[in-house]
């Protein structure tokens, strides 16, 4: 939830009976509001990559207003939170797993009360070795205001748990280190670290305050900070007055200072404006995030800054322009696999104006594609029937996409895929040995590929 909708919600919080009705009235309004813009949408135009929408959300029982990024386990499953929804309609905690068949299945993990256990959470999930989940809920436990605070989520054979462990007057992602402690930022500019006291519970303490010229230099991000080895510190700032938003780097000085640099400032509409959440970096240095406006359809954006070469500067490519049917106002951080998808959450827009959990291809997947023929041998004038597979590490490319068979420069005829797989069929091959081969010609997101050839054997009649 943003600016204007979090403010409005802070000053409904101070009375428990008003607060949830009329939080309740402005959702639906909302809701309402956002199913009109996407009845104006425009058909979207090519883009250079492709995009895929792993779960709409309905704002019922399942959730609804996914803010905060995702995380994933050692199994590919998607952990993430929505604002409101759930049995409570005070936001939940879910799961995405794959399926199987390429779909992806949603299982709420947790049911936010808005009373002892928090509720609304805003903030992406971190995970632990252990497999327990730490994030932000906008209502800090008994305290019916709005006063974040955070929690942690353990598995058990009767479900899950939850602790509320600090009240951090954050609304910002967390932060784990490999000793397991937690870092965020509070709202009056301080960090924070919540520290194992080991008997199951946790010390919070302000470990330090930001100085006035980085509080008054970004305008605010509530996505979580990214450390690299050096100790250099990673973010974003949502824009103000003039400013359409930046990507920086904060790095430790010997004074005990911090030096600040932009390593990108968004300026044009069309390359997105207002990153809210993090970013993330791949193996080779490169930065991706999301601006929740702007792009070329004013639903905001998936970009990609490249890395620079030498004493160059970050070049900015969008990756994902959305429309609203496809996602609106991506707020979180993106996580990325080592396959070079990103993964990550659009707070509204989708089939239900709710929200969606989204895929973006960095690459083009590599595809393979092998042929058969059946029967073979044959005999002259009869029917010979070609089948192509095409496969991928992301499954097959979608239906209706076409496959050429081809004998040497010639196209022998074309076959539509279904499932992955695309048929010809023929009857005039000479009498003798014809080679033949499938090629799938590829799209935004699977690469294109060529099979080996099958040597189709036609004999004379009478053989």
């Amino acid at each position: 939830m943003h600016f204007a909708e979090r403010n409005r919600l802070k000053i409904l919080a101070a009375g428990p009976g008003l607060a949830r009705w009329e939080a309740a009235a402005i959702h639906t309004a909302l809701k309402l509001a956002a199913i009109v813009v996407l009845l104006l949408i425009f058909a979207r135009s090519a883009q250079s990559h492709a995009q895929t929408v792993l779960y709409n959300f309905t704002g019922g029982s399942d959730g609804g207003w996914p803010e905060g990024g995702l995380t994933m386990d050692g199994a590919g499953n998607l952990y993430g939170t929505t604002y409101y929804g759930g049995t409570n309609d005070a936001g939940t905690v879910f799961e995405l797993s794959p399926n199987g068949s390429g779909g992806w299945t949603e299982t709420v993990l947790y049911n936010f009360t808005g009373g002892a256990s928090g509720g609304y959470p805003v903030s992406g999930l971190i995970m632990d070795g252990l497999g327990n989940l730490y994030g932000v809920t906008w209502i800090y436990g008994e305290q019916y205001g709005a006063t974040p605070g955070t929690f942690e989520l353990s598995p058990s054979a009767n479900g899950w748990t939850e602790q509320v462990l600090w009240g951090t007057g954050s609304s910002s992602g967390l932060t784990m280190n490999a000793a397991g402690d937690v870092f965020g930022l509070g709202w009056d500019d301080s960090v924070f670290e919540l520290s194992p006291n080991g008997s199951g519970g946790w010390n919070g303490a302000v470990i330090c305050f930001l100085a006035g010229h980085l509080r008054i230099s970004y305008g605010g991000s509530y996505g979580p900070l990214v450390l690299d080895q050096a100790g250099n510190v990673y973010g974003t700032s949502y824009g103000q007055g003039k400013s359409e938003g930046t990507v920086y780097e904060l790095s430790p000085a010997e004074n005990g200072s911090w030096t600040q640099t932009v390593l990108h400032s968004f300026a044009a509409s069309k390359d997105g404006v207002n990153p809210y959440g993090g970013i993330t970096f791949d193996w080779a240095g490169n930065i991706y995030g999301t601006t929740d406006g702007g792009g070329e359809f004013g639903d905001g954006t998936v970009f990609e800054l490249t890395a620079p070469v030498g004493t160059g500067s970050y070049k900015e490519k969008v990756l994902w322009s959305f429309n609203g049917t496809d996602g609106s106002v991506p707020s979180g951080n993106l996580i990325l696999d080592s396959a070079g998808r990103l993964y990550g959450t659009a707070y509204k827009g989708g089939t239900s104006g709710e929200g969606v959990v989204f895929e973006v291809a960095t690459q083009e997947e590599k595809t393979t594609t092998a042929i058969t023929s059946s029967p073979n041998p044959s005999s002259a004038g009869q029917m010979v029937t070609f089948s192509a597979t095409v496969a991928s590490g992301a499954g097959a490319p979608p239906d209706g996409e076409t496959v050429t068979f081809e004998h040497g420069v010639k196209v022998l005829g074309t076959g539509t895929l279904s499932g992955g797989t695309a048929t010809f069929a023929i009857s005039t091959l000479a009498v003798g040995t014809t080679p033949v081969k499938a090629v799938y010609g590829g799209d935004a997101k699977f690469a294109a590929s060529t099979s080996k050839v099958v040597e189709q054997v036609v004999q004379s009649a009478g053989e």
